[in-house]
């Protein structure tokens, strides 16, 4: 394991990723990569305070969140992790065990391994995972910044704000 969960019981929302990037892996920190949108996007919609530095990843459970990946061996891109280190039921345990509300995959990817599926839409999914319900939103990786649409993103938030 490359980084460690931050999952605890009663979170509102868990992160789920594909996995580490490269810098990520490379600085032990989630979503640390160069022009990801995670950490300003999460200040953006007011799931955090503020902006959160990706070494201060701890700290979202003091906001009511959790972060994990589907792989938690390798590192890289998703051509280069490939699908052998995938874990969904892992993931599901862990969500099983902390009963968090929702499940937010952090990209179709992402989603679709972990309910294996073909494809996914973006947005509330019909189905649960491990109790939670699940929501997939556009990754915030500047790999896929052609794909970036911020409106999931506030639109998850307002779910959890209620």
């Amino acid at each position: 394991m490359i980084v460690g969960d931050v999952i605890e019981p009663g979170l509102a929302v868990v992160f789920c990723g594909t996995a580490l990037g490269a810098e990520s892996a490379r600085r032990r920190a989630y979503y640390a990569g160069p022009g990801n949108k995670f950490w300003p996007t999460l200040a953006a919609v007011g799931l955090t305070p503020r902006r959160l530095a990706p070494e201060e990843y701890p700290r979202v459970v003091d906001y009511g969140l959790g972060l994990t990946d589907l792989c938690k061996t390798r590192s890289g891109s998703d051509a280069e992790i490939g699908l052998g280190g995938f874990d969904p039921d892992g993931l599901r345990a862990k969500i099983e065990a902390a009963c968090p509300d929702w499940l937010a995959f952090t990209s179709k990817h992402a989603a679709k391994n972990a309910l294996g599926l073909k494809a996914v839409g973006y947005g509330v999914r019909a189905e649960r995972f491990g109790g939670a319900a699940v929501f997939v939103l556009p990754s915030p990786s500047g790999a896929a910044s052609g794909h970036w649409d911020i409106t999931r993103w506030q639109e998850l938030a307002d779910l959890v704000a209620g």
